[in-house]
């Protein structure tokens, strides 16, 4: 553990607020001290000029595969990823191959993660029809996600019934996030089209009406059409809690990318017409959050008779949405408020997601104008990505994990068992 000083001089520090020039200073874990000209006497300095701080990014949706599927992604490779992404904290999904839906299975997850993952972690509880009791009784998990169509596992709640049963029943203070796909819907248009819009629209409107009877927080992941925005912009004009995420693939790609891409551009949810993917960026503003929802499959499954859905992400969105900001699209304390704030804010997450005297010292240097190009050295254990030698504005130079570095200029140097549990505090 890191006990020293050090002081970040010289660069500038991007905010929710702004972006301005400063230094931060850090006593161990802690940052202590933001602002310009700061002195500290036996600091040790790290130079950061023509560099951006950042806090270090949120990611409120990954798919880390362990336990069952360690031959794609492990805790290991995954945070590993995380962090060579500028990601210092990920919440990580239950579908797993042995699915985090029981008390049990969720301690032996912590216990695994603890032990393995280099960046801090969260994790989901999963939803079943018969399991709301331990829904309700579990301790510590970042949220509830509900499968209200299929998708990788078998987790899924399809029915009215045992929907309404875990929004009655979960606690009103947690965060209960859905994979909002209607799977009757699914089924029935199967034979003329891949999960089409409307699939996504009626589990939406069913999920908002659900909440609205309910009382109860809802989060939205990977919101892929105007059509759900137009949902949910009402829900919140009509007082409800609502939130929602979107991927960077329905941002930098839409359907006339799959011909190129084939089974490396399949995913749940499928990726959707140039206007919807144009209307997601025209109304950014009504997005709390973008999440990579990593869910990385081997090239050999992608390239297998019956592809799975699900792309990686972790060390590819930043850079991309890097190269928004350098092309005029994203500014960035909106990019901030998106990959760091608004998701450490919404999961109750303490001291993360802010560069400010009493948060965790989780930090990321870039280099704005730095052109890279993408998938050239990934970490992720499945080795490839859908934006795999696009060019960007956007270079991670180093990235600070409570005090320590983590990762500088591409060597990784955070451990397995350096990353911690992070659980809600309380409302």
């Amino acid at each position: 553990m890191s006990t020293g000083l050090r002081l970040l001089r010289g660069g500038l520090v991007a905010t929710p607020e702004g972006v301005m020039p400063g230094d931060i200073l850090v006593q161990g874990e802690w940052i202590v001290a933001v602002g310009p000209d700061l002195e500290a006497s036996g600091a040790t300095v790290v130079h950061c000029g023509g560099l951006v701080a950042l806090p270090g990014a949120v990611d409120a949706h990954v798919h880390l595969r362990e336990p069952g599927a360690e031959h794609k992604e492990d805790f290991t490779t995954g945070t590993r990823a995380a962090l060579a992404g500028g990601y210092t904290t990920v919440l990580d999904m239950p579908n797993s191959p042995v699915p985090t839906s029981s008390l049990s299975a969720f301690a032996a997850k912590a216990d695994l993660a603890r032990a393995k993952a280099c960046c801090d972690f969260g994790l989901f509880f999963g939803a079943t029809p018969a399991n709301m009791g331990e829904a309700t009784e579990v301790a510590g998990a970042v949220g509830l996600k509900l499968y209200m169509g299929s998708s990788t596992g078998d987790l899924l709640v399809a029915d009215l019934a045992h929907q309404y049963r875990h929004f009655a029943s979960y606690p009103r203070d947690r965060i209960l996030a859905v994979h909002a796909e209607d799977e009757e819907a699914v089924r029935t248009f199967s034979e003329e089209e891949r999960r089409p819009p409307i699939c996504a629209e009626l589990a939406v409107a069913r999920a908002i009406a659900l909440a609205r009877r309910t009382g109860r927080r809802l989060h939205v992941c990977h919101v892929s059409t105007a059509a759900e925005l137009d949902a949910i912009r009402l829900a919140r004009a009509q007082g409800l809690a609502v939130t929602c995420e979107v991927t960077p693939h329905h941002l930098f790609l839409n359907r006339t990318d799959e011909a190129r891409l084939g089974p490396l551009a399949l995913m749940n949810p499928p990726l959707r017409s140039p206007e919807d993917q144009e209307a997601l960026w025209e109304r950014l503003d009504e997005v709390d959050i973008v999440a990579s929802d990593h869910a990385p499959h081997t090239l050999e499954e992608k390239s297998g008779s019956l592809p799975p859905a699900g792309v990686p992400g972790l060390e590819t969105t930043l850079p991309l949405l890097l190269d928004a900001v350098a092309g005029g699209r994203l500014s960035l304390p909106h990019l901030v408020r998106l990959t760091a704030a608004r998701p450490a804010a919404l999961y109750r997450l303490p001291h993360k997601g802010r560069l400010a005297p009493g948060y965790h010292a989780d930090i990321a240097l870039i280099e704005l104008q730095s052109e890279t190009a993408l998938g050239t050295d990934l970490k992720t254990k499945c080795g490839w990505s859908p934006f795999q030698g696009r060019r960007v504005r956007g270079r991670i130079v180093r990235v600070i994990l409570r005090g320590e570095d983590a990762m500088v200029e591409g060597e990784l140097l955070a451990d397995p068992g350096r990353g911690r549990l992070v659980t809600p505090r309380p409302s």
